[in-house]
């Protein structure tokens, strides 16, 4: 899933970090943009205590990953993102407003298996 967020976040990015995203199967590339939803679910987050208001962005990546139904958030933010204790804050909240549980792991553990099938074809 790709929101609007992630590219605007990664205009300033180098080559390299934008190379990256080719690396990302088509099928899990799911265009979404934001809404008040998830303006609301992120200000959410923030009022129970799982991320500060200088997180809002991470909130938001979070809240728009919840509500589009995301399989599994990938993020290398392991301060305010890929967090134990803060994704059991994320699901907590989650549950509380009727949405469901979000996984959220680094980039290398969700294409670690696809790198593997990648080698058997060689």
């Amino acid at each position: 899933m790709l929101s609007d967020l992630v590219m605007m976040e990664l205009k300033p990015a180098g080559a390299e970090v934008k190379a990256k995203l080719t690396e990302i199967p088509k099928r899990f590339k799911v265009k979404v943009k934001g809404h008040v939803k998830a303006m609301k679910l992120a200000d959410t987050y923030i009022a129970a205590g799982a991320l500060s208001d200088n997180s809002y962005n991470d909130a938001l990546h979070i809240a728009l990953a919840t509500l589009h139904g995301a399989d599994v958030l990938a993020s290398w933010n392991f301060k305010h993102i890929v967090n134990l204790d803060r994704i059991k804050l994320y699901n907590s909240i989650n549950l509380q407003m009727g949405y469901r549980q979000i996984e959220i792991r680094t980039p290398r553990e969700i294409l670690k298996p696809y790198d593997h099938e990648k080698k058997k074809k060689i």
